[in-house]
């Protein structure tokens, strides 16, 4: 061939858009080995949920979020809305977990009573196959993977600080029960304890693995053994409009394997609005009781009334997590704060589940991110000893590998 030749080929190649190119190079996700930490952040636009893979296999789950939220505010739904969100996730831990020849999640973990941490409801939903409830968010999951065993934050009777009667919040409710009679256990989190989530298969090849319940409505671990301390007045003391809110009740916990510590604490607040009274800060004091991790995930999405300075400073991770959706997460202050050098020096990454275009446009400082759509997974190394960030493609069920991150090392 010519050089004329080649180059009049050359000019009839197609020239491939950026997105292309990145697909082209995007590999298969690996699946998780044993001995190894998975934790999948995954992305549909519409709520949390969280799917951990433990050293031993050992399976968790924490939140099954399925927002009803307006798309005028939220992004559209990931991979689409051809199924519903609870299904999406359902099918997500079916891979994951089968190619960890697993069948089943262990603990499914609610953070609160909300809608996009559990599911909404909404009267075109289809009712369980074994209950009086729809499905939607969790109730979705278990239609496709059984789930064992159910910790939340009001079992068994769902009445601090006030008996539920939000529909969603029945719903869930309901369906607990009759997962009951179908063999799942269910329990109240218990702040404190480290041995209500523990690993279930090899314990013994793994004693540097351990998940401490750092809270729950308001009942936080001192830090020594399994006590914990009241942060919350008592109720009789309050009116009922000041309660506590639902978001304020939500649990927090602590996972660590080896040198490697992972924060998250659902919707927790740090109550910094003018003239709130300090104990609706339950955001500060969890933190506090963390103490420094490598991964956090941000409370409320890094919403306006979270991701304060003593949250900053007390978990100070190495990488921050953005479970995002909505134009309102997060916040232009929490994000300024994330990386707020004065809270604590040294770098920091930031990665998001999704961003609205619109809070791209409002918050610049959106543009540091090192990603902000598709599943994160954090993958730690067996040993605990360093991890890395992989982002898998959320527009289809490929979970092709879009880009990777690290080694971080740990401690």
């Amino acid at each position: 061939m010519t050089r004329k030749d080649f180059l009049k080929s050359f000019a009839a190649a197609p020239v491939l858009s950026s997105a292309a190119r990145a697909q082209a190079a995007a590999k298969p996700c690996p699946p998780w080995q044993p001995g190894g930490l998975d934790i999948h952040h995954i992305s549909t636009g519409r709520g949390n949920s969280t799917l951990f893979i433990t050293p031993d296999g050992t399976s968790m789950m924490v939140d099954a979020g399925a927002t009803s939220a307006s798309l005028q505010y939220t992004i559209t739904p990931k991979p689409s809305g051809a199924r519903r969100p609870g299904e999406w996730l359902g099918r997500y831990a079916q891979r994951h977990l089968r190619a960890a020849g697993r069948d089943e999640i262990d603990y499914f973990v609610l953070t609160h009573l909300h809608g996009d941490h559990m599911g909404d409801v909404t009267p075109d939903q289809p009712m369980s196959k074994l209950g009086g409830y729809r499905l939607t968010g969790v109730s979705d999951v278990a239609e496709i993977v059984p789930i064992r065993r159910i910790l939340d934050r009001g079992y068994p009777d769902y009445t601090y600080p006030s008996k539920q009667s939000n529909g969603a919040a029945l719903n869930y409710i309901e369906f607990v029960k009759t997962q009951q009679k179908h063999g799942a256990v269910a329990e109240r989190f218990r702040a404190g304890s480290a041995q209500q989530i523990r690993l279930l298969r090899k314990p013994s090849e793994f004693s540097n693995f351990s998940v401490r319940n750092l809270a729950v409505n308001g009942e936080v671990w001192t830090g020594v053994g399994d006590t914990t301390r009241h942060h919350f007045p008592a109720l009789e003391t309050l009116k009922p409009e000041d309660y506590p809110s639902e978001n304020m009740c939500c649990l927090a916990l602590r996972l660590s394997y080896g040198a490697f510590d992972y924060y998250t604490g659902g919707d927790l607040p740090s109550g910094i609005h003018d003239g709130a009274p300090a104990w609706r800060d339950i955001e500060s004091p969890v933190a506090r009781v963390a103490g420094p991790v490598e991964v956090a995930v941000l409370n409320h999405h890094g919403y306006t009334d979270t991701t304060g300075a003593d949250y900053v400073s007390s978990l100070r991770p190495r990488v921050f997590l953005l479970l995002a959706w909505d134009s309102a997460h997060p916040a232009i202050s929490s994000l300024q704060r994330i990386y707020s050098q004065s809270l604590y020096p040294g770098p920091r990454d930031v990665f998001a589940t999704a961003l609205k275009a619109e809070n791209k446009i409002a918050n610049k400082g959106l543009a540091n991110l090192k990603s902000d759509d598709g599943h994160i997974l954090v993958r730690v190394a067996p040993g605990g000893q360093e991890f890395r960030i992989l982002i898998l493609d959320n527009t289809s069920e490929s979970d092709l590998v879009k880009a990777e991150f690290g080694p971080y090392p740990c401690g």
